[in-house]
């Protein structure tokens, strides 16, 4: 296929870490996308499985780098966008297939509304059941995906301002994403795009869901719902409200997150995983200098105030409908969406 080099070029950045044939799959996919300027950048996280150089000598087009060590989903997808050449980025998953029309659709929704992060619909592999319908944020540092778990019928096909898009498929200009800054490394993995989303918001850029665009996702091929996939999850939460709020918004929370923090302790305590539970608050505590630096950081960048910002959070935690009958949950979330109500009035 001729390039159309009138259109903007488009790098697709891939970050790979024993993906197998999946990796294959995904790339396959992306040659038969309609849009016809772009490239393609593997980036591969010092797998041991060789998906990576099948997939070079299957795909002689796409550019290969190869990290020496597993250097995490945040400064690996950086080394990609370091070399990208595009005027726009796209953060793919290898564990993801795309419809030959995404990108375009991509293109439309940023058309009509500017520079942003935009994410496209996400269905599972199987049966027309989503992933995604935009990501949500919350007020004590959740997030979770719109729509997850429930059968695809249209109900989220409207294009909408989200929380922050998810990183499994992430769409962006260049010069926004160098205007936020790249993934943070501290995070290796886990809420990596929720922390680049609400940084974006803080400058006043927005997050949009293109239902228009469709790809397929096999969420969490490597961790699953593991030990240490629970590490990262509340290791990086507390790591996120510690940087993200001012002190002053921060303290008028504090009786809600100490709530909030019971409850998740005693969930993680229901699990077996109480242990990775105690390992975020020690690795959070050891490194309690680079967050106050990470703090004042974004603290000095910001735009927009804390208390705009969370008009637009939800108060609910929307729990895929294969788990939200478990009665702990419904428990959990009435107290969380309460909570939430409540402490925003004093924000």
């Amino acid at each position: 296929m001729t390039k159309d080099h009138s259109k903007p070029l488009v790098s697709i950045v891939i970050l790979n870490y024993n993906a197998g044939d999946l990796l294959l799959d995904c790339i396959e996919s992306i040659f038969k996308t309609k849009y016809d300027n772009y490239e393609v950048i593997l980036v591969d996280n010092a797998s041991k499985d060789d998906s990576h150089k099948k997939t070079k000598e299957k795909f002689s087009k796409i550019r290969l780098i190869e990290n020496k060590e597993n250097l995490g989903y945040c400064e690996g997808n950086n080394v990609g966008i370091r070399e990208a050449k595009g005027d726009f980025i796209v953060i793919l998953n290898p564990d993801t297939k795309v419809e030959p029309n995404w990108l375009e659709e991509l293109f439309k929704g940023y058309n009509k509304y500017g520079d942003g992060l935009y994410q496209p619909k996400m269905h599972g592999f199987e049966n027309q059941v989503l992933e995604s319908a935009g990501n949500m944020l919350h007020l004590f540092g959740f997030g979770y995906p719109k729509g997850r778990g429930t059968k695809d019928t249209g109900q989220f096909d409207l294009p909408a301002p989200i929380g922050y898009a998810c990183g499994a498929c992430l769409f962006t200009s260049t010069n926004i994403l160098k205007k936020i800054g790249f993934f943070d490394p501290f995070l290796f993995l886990y809420h990596d795009d929720l922390d680049l989303g609400w940084r974006a918001a803080q400058l006043g850029i927005k997050s949009y869901y293109i239902p228009s665009a469709i790809i397929y996702h096999l969420a969490s091929y490597n961790l699953k719902w593991s030990a240490r996939k629970f590490f990262w999850l509340e290791r990086n939460r507390h790591y996120c409200l510690l940087t993200h709020y001012s002190k002053k918004t921060f303290y008028k929370m504090l009786p809600s997150l100490i709530i909030v923090e019971i409850m998740v302790i005693l969930f993680y305590i229901s699990k077996g995983f109480i242990k990775m539970k105690i390992n975020a608050y020690i690795d959070i505590i050891k490194n309690r200098k680079f967050i106050s630096q990470k703090f004042h950081e974004l603290e000095n960048k910001k735009v927009v105030l804390d208390s705009d910002l969370i008009k637009n959070f939800p108060d609910e935690i929307l729990l895929p409908e294969t788990i939200s009958t478990n009665f702990s949950n419904k428990v959990f979330n009435f107290i969380v969406a309460n909570l939430s109500r409540i402490t925003k009035n004093f924000i």
